[in-house]
Formats: C-alpha cells, sequence, structure tokens
C-alpha cells in the first residue's frame, strides 16, 4: 500500500510544485497580483459592482494576499536557515498554502457577490497567518543561531501584522453591521508601514549586503530606530496629523538614504540580478522623501496627490525587491544560476515604469489635471507585469528546470 501511494505520489504533476515553500507561493501570488487587480481597476471605474469598498478590496488584497503570498514563500524557505533550525515540514507548508487559497477565493468572490463570505475569507486568510506567525515562533525559539537579532525583527514584522490584519477584520465586520468606528486609516497605514514596508526592509538590510559579498557595519540601534519611526508615522497617518507625518517621514528618508550610502554597495558595478535590488533599496529613501514632500503640498494646496509617496515605496521598493529576490530564489532553488538574462532584464525596467506610471496619475490627480486614463495605464501595466513575470518564471516554479 506504501509503494502504491509512493508510485501514485511520483505520477502527480503537483509533486514539484509542492516540492519546495517558495513555488506555490510565489506562482499563486503572480496569479493573485492578476486577479486582484483586475476587478478592483473595474470596480474603481463603476464598471464592476462591489459589495464592499474597493479602496478596502485594494487595501487587503495588497497587503493580506498578494505581497504576503511572496513574503510567505520566501521566509518559509529562509527563516529556518536564519535561526538555523530545520525547515519547515511539506505537510505543514501545504496545510498553509491551501488554508491562504481557500481564504483568498472566499474574499475575491465575497467581494463581488456577497460581503459576509469576503468576512469569512479574511478571517480563514488570518487563519493561515497565524499559524504561519506561530510556525515562525517555534522555530525562532528552536533555532541554536547565535545571531537572532534580525529573526527577532521579522517575527515582530509579521506579529505587528498579524494584529492589524485582526483591525482589519474586526472593523470590516462592524461595519456590516453598520457600526463605523473609523478603523480605515490605522489599518492601511499600520498595515502598510509597519507590516509591509517593514517586514521588506528587515529582509532586504539582512540580505542585499550578503549578496553583493559586502561587509558593513550598522548601527546597534538600527533596525530598532526604522521601526519606531514608521510607528510614528503610522500614528501621524492614522489620525491625519500630516505636517508631523511629513516631519517624521523626512527625517527617516534622510537617516535611511546615509545609512544605506554608507554601505558603499557596488551599485554600477554588479551585475542586473544586484543592481535591481540596489535600485529596491534606494527606491525607500526615495519614495519615503516624495511621500514628504506630496503630504506637504497636499496641506499647503489642499489637495490629495492619491497616495502618491505610498505607491512610490508600494512598487518602486517592495515590488522591485521582491522581483529582484523572487527572481533569485526561483533560479537558485531550480538548480539554475542566478542570471538576470534579458528578458529578465527587461522586466526589472518595466517594473520602474510602472512606479512610473502610478505616480504621474498622483501627480496629475493632485493638480487637478484630468488624465484619469493614467490610471488605467498604471493597473494594466502592473498586470502586464506579472503576467509577464509568471511566463517567463512560471514553468520554473510549476515543473522545474528544463533543459
Amino acid at each position: 500500500m506504501q509503494q502504491f501511494k509512493e508510485s501514485i505520489e511520483k505520477r502527480s504533476i503537483f509533486t514539484y510544485f509542492l516540492s519546495q515553500p517558495h513555488q506555490p507561493f510565489f506562482l499563486m501570488g503572480i496569479v493573485w497580483s492578476v486577479l486582484t487587480m483586475l476587478p478592483f481597476m473595474l470596480g474603481y471605474k463603476g464598471v464592476l459592482p462591489f459589495k464592499i469598498d474597493t479602496t478596502l478590496f485594494h487595501a487587503y488584497a495588497m497587503i493580506f494576499i498578494v505581497i504576503s503570498h511572496f513574503f510567505h514563500g520566501f521566509l518559509l524557505t529562509t527563516f529556518p536557515r536564519f535561526c538555523m533550525s530545520a525547515p519547515i515540514p511539506k505537510s505543514i507548508y501545504t496545510k498553509l498554502f491551501y488554508i491562504y487559497e481557500a481564504g483568498t477565493l472566499l474574499f475575491l468572490t465575497g467581494a463581488i457577490l456577497f460581503a459576509h463570505a469576503a468576512l469569512v475569507g479574511m478571517a480563514v486568510i488570518f487563519m493561515g497567518h497565524l499559524l504561519i506567525v506561530s510556525n515562525f515562533k517555534e522555530i525562532y525559539k528552536a533555532g541554536s543561531s547565535p545571531q537572532k537579532s534580525d529573526p527577532f525583527w521579522l517575527l515582530t514584522a509579521h506579529a505587528t501584522g498579524l494584529f492589524l490584519h485582526l483591525i482589519f477584520i474586526a472593523g470590516f465586520g462592524l461595519s456590516l453591521f453598520g457600526i463605523d468606528l473609523s478603523w480605515q486609516r490605522v489599518a492601511y497605514g499600520g498595515g502598510f508601514y509597519l507590516y509591509l514596508v517593514f517586514l521588506t526592509f528587515t529582509v532586504a538590510q539582512r540580505m542585499i549586503p550578503f549578496f553583493s559579498h559586502v561587509m558593513i557595519q550598522k548601527p546597534e540601534k538600527f533596525i530598532l530606530i526604522v521601526f519606531t519611526a514608521l510607528a510614528f508615522k503610522s500614528l501621524f497617518f492614522s489620525i491625519d496629523f500630516l505636517v508631523a507625518e511629513a516631519v517624521v517621514t523626512l527625517i527617516l528618508a534622510i537617516y535611511l538614504l546615509r545609512e544605506f550610502l554608507s554601505w558603499r554597495l557596488p551599485v554600477f558595478s554588479s551585475p542586473a540580478i544586484l543592481w535591481v535590488l540596489h535600485m529596491g533599496l534606494f527606491w525607500l529613501p526615495a519614495g519615503l522623501l516624495i511621500d514628504a514632500v506630496t503630504t506637504l503640498a497636499s496641506v499647503w494646496l489642499q489637495t490629495s496627490f492619491i497616495f502618491a509617496g505610498m505607491h512610490l515605496v508600494a512598487i518602486g521598493f517592495i515590488v522591485t525587491i521582491l522581483i529582484g529576490f523572487g527572481t533569485r530564489v526561483t533560479l537558485g532553488h531550480s538548480g539554475q544560476v542566478p542570471h538576470a538574462d534579458k528578458v529578465t532584464v527587461a522586466l526589472f525596467w518595466f517594473t520602474e515604469a510602472v512606479v512610473l506610471a502610478r505616480f504621474f496619475y498622483s501627480m496629475a490627480m493632485g493638480f487637478g489635471i484630468d488624465m484619469r486614463w493614467l490610471f488605467d495605464l498604471s493597473a494594466t501595466m502592473w498586470m502586464l507585469l506579472f503576467i509577464a513575470w509568471g511566463a517567463r518564471f512560471g514553468p520554473v516554479l510549476f515543473r522545474g528546470k528544463r533543459g
């Protein structure tokens, strides 16, 4: 009987697909990048009726579905190595994967058809998120690494994200019963800055110098300072104290730029598989700097730049880093040399084009210029980016290297 089961598993087309945790999470992250952006674009334009607020749909989908898929895939693979612990068993990460896919399907269909189903989907995804954090906590405690600072902050980022995930669910659930506690800015700002940005930063500040073969000496409280600044930024964002938010953002941008420059990364002499990570890293202070300027300008001009700075950081920093790390991990874990060919380099540059398209849309709206077609352009470019990335690396993720 056991031999029969093993024979069936060998013949399964999903055997390789589920053989490493990054593969299913990366591939479905690509799929959901497209399948959540398309309905959002149609809903935002009023073409597709939504049962929930489109901004809530977009924020939740990007934070806890799309970007989280990529980070879960990456950290389920690398977090045990950071802690010098045993790899996560296949039975655990496949269960987590199925929970996430079931919850995502419920959320997506519920957002369009029945709001209460969307709430159930969020609860299912939260359950998966809770299990992931619980596993990371056990790995952290069991790991034999003498240096656990970075794993501690990665765990902190996920625990913070878990708390903000709960705020999303509680706030949305209460709103379905007519109770509005004005939770949105707390959830959006905290979920983005304290979870996604801080998580990406924590991974980047560890891995980019390592990949670049650069020995650096970071300030003792470096990560704590960044976390504290992001916490204040999130707080001021949530209470709409824009001037204070801009000041904190500006100070953080200057601090990060100064620190990154001191690392002396070989930005102009690195292969593409590395310089895309360098580019993504410097997008963080650049995006924060522009965020501070546009926030102050919105106060001075009494206008809205439609989250210009937030999207610069989201696409310029987070997505560029994800594309860079995702490419490297996908190739390296399939037995191929982590090398960016011409198609991959084109995808790197196309990511930056998506950044600019979304930024120009915000600028046009802020200055009262009717260029709403830029929203369609930036959303379409986003989908094309992930369709192209899926076409290039999807087969590798699903069935492995083919000669």
